[in-house]
């Protein structure tokens, strides 16, 4: 899969724009997931406002997992 299609970077200046990238995010990557089943969705925050939702073998299939990088 191309790197592109694997990782999304997020910047926001609000709560509620956080949430509505977040979902996006996820959702895509969730599709992109389901293709081969065999990794999760990490989403480190690397600063305020500023997160990388990508896809990771250290994430089980099916699981999202948020933390401070």
């Amino acid at each position: 899969m191309q790197d592109e299609l694997n990782t999304i970077e997020i910047r926001v200046s609000t709560r509620r724009a956080l949430e509505e990238e977040l979902e996006f995010a996820v959702t895509r990557l969730q599709h992109v997931a389901s293709h081969a089943r065999t990794r999760g969705i990490l989403v480190p925050r690397q600063d305020f406002g500023r997160f990388t939702a990508s896809l990771s073998e250290l994430v089980p299939y099916g699981t999202t997992l948020e933390r401070r990088a």
